[in-house]
């Protein structure tokens, strides 16, 4: 599932391509919306909140388009004419405008819900990594309020803090130098773990190409994450499934790198 950086680059590429813009058509391939017409709606701006995508449009109605992408969604922006680069029966939304169109591939969520009701597709959230309401407090009362949680778990919880995904958890594990089953509350300086998510998201909001080693060379950006051995000393890497019954995650950690305590 895309990482909070993945998301907030989408909401940047949103706002480049349709914010302050009259919608020249609109075309919501999904049930539940599909006979809806927005032509003639000025889109305000679109905001990623955790891996969340909140697209606000100035219609009679004041609305926001609520997309997520899941796991195999994404936004691709065109000029008028351009050629699509996925395949056409993938796109779920199309949002056309006199400079070209907003296209939204495969994605998880497509819903439409008057603006005024945001809150009650995010306000579960907690404070979000990249956003304008991060709160490190806030997530750090969060994190340890269930202080047995495995800290993997914890971490990319998003009602706790908002923007973590499965790739970062284990990696900020391996850079924190903690086994993943360590519980939360046994985390020696959560402050510091805390801190070390939002500067890795942080570098790699700007790049396409995620990095937690600094090194964007294909098979050395992870340390520990779908790697067969440690990057730092090349212990054969352990891996496991952790997490609520139901949602597991593959879990990848370094044993020498991250002893148990």
């Amino acid at each position: 599932m895309p990482e909070g950086d993945t998301v907030w680059r989408a909401a940047r590429l949103l706002d480049r391509a349709l914010a302050g813009q009259t919608l020249l058509d609109s075309d919501f391939r999904v049930p539940s919306i599909a006979t809806v017409d927005l032509s003639g709606a000025r889109i305000a701006g679109t905001v990623s909140r955790g891996k969340h995508l909140l697209t606000r449009i100035d219609a009679a109605t004041p609305l926001t388009l609520h997309t997520h992408l899941k796991m195999e969604g994404a936004w691709q922006a065109y000029r008028a004419g351009e050629r699509w680069r996925r395949p056409v029966h993938t796109a779920r939304v199309v949002l056309t405008t006199a400079a070209g169109s907003a296209v939204g591939f495969s994605l998880g969520v497509v819903e439409l819900v008057p603006r005024s009701t945001e809150d009650e597709l995010v306000g579960h959230l907690g404070p979000d990594l990249l956003g304008p309401d991060w709160d490190r407090d806030t997530a750090l009362a969060r994190l340890l309020a269930t202080p047995e949680t495995p800290v993997v778990q914890a971490i990319q919880d998003q009602t706790r803090l908002a923007g973590v995904g499965n790739m970062y958890a284990n990696e900020l594990c391996f850079l924190a130098g903690l086994a993943p089953q360590l519980a939360i509350g046994e985390v020696p300086d959560p402050r510091r773990l805390v801190d070390r998510a939002k500067s890795v998201l942080e570098a790699n909001k700007v790049r396409a190409s995620q990095s937690t080693t600094g090194d964007l060379r294909k098979g050395r950006r992870t340390w520990v994450y779908r790697q067969r051995g440690c990057l730092r000393c090349g212990t054969t890497i352990s891996t496991t499934m952790i997490g609520a019954p139901g949602r597991e995650r593959a879990t990848y950690w370094c044993a020498s790198c991250q002893p148990a305590r």
